[in-house]
């Protein structure tokens, strides 16, 4: 769990635990959304979407899935832009515009940025969090993401990060942006993303990596936020290689009755996009 997170008020700023602040509600979709695939492998989409649907079929609770595998050019979507409290998640975004602004001023992280973004990332450190969300301001982050494409994505006001309006859509836009060589991010800022994505703490594994076979590289970003409405948000954002492939995965869940209960329907998704594509 997120180091003192529930040491006193101000987490509920940090979005660690906000059971009392005045919810947000996020947009619902009209009719039931259902799982879209397509992929270039013959059978794979087919056999994603099954499983997809099969895995989220028996959970309660608002579910959106993103995968993208380069390798087989395979995607899949659910409820891909339904907005949700972004909870913990917001922070590779954090880590991106930091290094998104200093390359623009050509510049090295500091020390203390560096201490402050490995704790962010590895331990899912609130503290640290504020602190460069507050050194950025929202001028900064706002410019990263018009830079990243990430349109759907609203920062939190007053300084209440967690409470910051993600999707799958631009999720995966940004696990794109880590993944791959592109103008936003430099090489080194992609290398040092993956490095502490690919360095969370144990008790923080769970979500998106489960089920990946042994020679999968795993990088991960988790995120859990109880609130007044619509119960728990859980969320895993990850970026996997190996086994002759190069995909994310984006599971975005609130209405948990608990945070376990997220995490329980998210390694439901992961398990069956792993399995589907380490056969493939």
């Amino acid at each position: 769990m997120t180091r003192g997170i529930f040491r006193h008020t101000k987490w509920i700023a940090a979005g660690a635990l906000a059971a009392c602040v005045a919810a947000a509600t996020p947009a619902a979709a009209a009719t039931t959304p259902t799982v879209s695939c397509t992929s270039a492998r013959a059978g794979l989409a087919d056999k994603l979407k099954r499983d997809i649907t099969s895995a989220v079929s028996s959970r309660s609770g608002t579910i959106a899935v993103g995968l993208y595998d380069r390798t087989t050019k395979t995607t899949c979507t659910l409820r891909s832009s339904t907005a949700y409290d972004s909870a913990s998640v917001v922070k590779v975004t954090v880590l991106a515009t930091l290094l998104w602004d200093a390359k623009k001023h050509n510049r090295y992280l500091t020390t203390t940025e560096s201490n402050l973004a490995k704790a962010m990332i590895t331990k899912s450190d609130n503290d640290a969090t504020s602190k460069l969300w507050r050194q950025l301001g929202l001028t900064k982050i706002k410019g990263f993401l018009a830079a990243a494409g990430m349109t759907q994505t609203k920062p939190g006001a007053n300084n209440y990060w967690g409470l910051t309006q993600i999707t799958v859509t631009d999720e995966q836009k940004l696990l794109k942006l880590v993944t791959a060589k592109n103008t936003v991010l430099s090489d080194n800022a992609r290398a040092y993303i993956l490095k502490l994505m690919g360095q969370v703490i144990s008790s923080q594994r769970w979500g998106t990596p489960y089920g990946a076979g042994s020679g999968i590289a795993w990088h991960v970003k988790n995120g859990w936020l109880q609130r007044s409405t619509h119960g728990w948000r859980v969320h895993s954002v990850g970026t996997f290689t190996g086994g002759g492939h190069d995909y994310m995965i984006t599971v975005l869940t609130h209405g948990n009755s608990t945070m376990n209960y997220g995490i329980t329907t998210i390694q439901g998704v992961a398990k069956v996009i792993h399995k589907d594509l380490a056969a493939s």
